[in-house]
């Protein structure tokens, strides 16, 4: 119990070491869209690389986050129903949905996420949207990344759900 008590607290501490990591994309976002904004009404000299850049920063942000979403209990979810169930009846919804749509589709989305961007990497893909043709593999990378976080950060959920569904206590 003591050695996944250990795993489950790095985990937690990945995710939440990532999800900060992540605000600074939006720092270098808004840096990004301040200097677009100076070079093209300024000086009448728009970037070919700050549109792309743009889309990319937002992105990461994003997939820096799920994880951390998840490990604050900041996901969407229908709580007209569950807040109706015991904590216990909860960590067993939780579980169940957890085995029936969790784990399926972000272990899909984890294996196509890493080929994709494996994918963009051997290949030397570009992004096609502008004139500067950014590789996509970091991109791509980073929503692997993220994708993989998250699925991560669903493994250790769903041990303390379950966990907590059988015997009533919780783990940490």
């Amino acid at each position: 119990m003591r050695c996944m008590r250990r795993i489950l607290k790095l985990i937690d501490t990945i995710s939440e070491r990532v999800g900060s990591a992540g605000r600074w994309f939006v720092v270098a976002l808004i840096l990004v869209g301040m200097f677009e904004v100076t070079m093209r009404y300024v000086f009448n000299n728009p970037t070919v690389w700050a549109y792309e850049t743009s889309s990319m920063l937002g992105g990461a942000t994003y997939a820096f986050g799920w994880a951390y979403a998840l490990l604050h209990k900041s996901h969407i979810r229908v709580d007209v129903f569950f807040n109706r169930l015991s904590a216990r009846g909860q960590a067993i919804a939780d579980a169940i949905l957890a085995l029936i749509f969790f784990f399926p589709l972000m272990g899909w989305m984890a294996e196509r996420s890493v080929f994709w961007a494996w994918r963009a990497y051997s290949r030397g893909l570009v992004m096609m949207e502008s004139y500067w043709y950014a590789p996509q593999w970091p991109f791509r990378t980073i929503l692997a990344i993220g994708i993989c976080l998250l699925l991560l950060q669903g493994i250790a959920k769903f041990v303390r759900d379950a966990h907590f569904a059988v015997k009533g206590t919780t783990i940490d």
